[in-house]
């Protein structure tokens, strides 16, 4: 069994799934558009705009995460929740760290805490929330 992240956003999915490519190197690995299912949507699920994603998968390391942009009528602002971005050193947490909070809010700033050499948390420009930090086994900094 497995559990995914799914983002839904609201007509901003190709250019979020731009500037996490952009930002911290992910693959863009699908993208479908409402324009272009052999479907139909249902009456409920019909967006504002065809060009609007239907759904798109994206591959950051090892994981994958899954957006769309959500035709229902209305926002739903993100809450609840942030991903975790496990950086190899703390050289490549300030580099993610700047690039995803361009635009964005920074909640933690970069730093050392008792449990990482380099941990920070953002809200990015979509509205996504992320915590940044390098692991202490990753940082050589584990326990005597």
């Amino acid at each position: 069994m497995q559990v995914q992240t799914y983002l839904l956003f609201q007509g901003r999915c190709e250019e979020a799934l731009n500037f996490y490519r952009d930002a911290i190197g992910a693959t863009i690995q699908a993208l479908m558009r409402y324009s272009e299912s052999p479907e139909p949507p249902p009456p409920e699920c019909t967006p504002a705009r065809p060009d609007m994603v239907m759904h798109a998968s994206l591959q950051v390391g090892d994981s994958q995460i899954m957006a769309s942009d959500d035709p229902s009528p209305g926002t739903r602002p993100f809450s609840g929740f942030s991903l975790t971005l496990s950086c190899a050193d703390a050289a490549e947490a300030r580099k993610h760290f700047d690039a995803l909070s361009a635009q964005g809010e920074v909640t933690m700033p970069l730093g050392p805490t008792f449990f990482s050499p380099s941990f920070g948390m953002l809200k990015d420009r979509f509205g996504v929330h992320w915590m940044l930090m390098v692991a202490q086994e990753q940082a050589g900094c584990g326990a005597a």
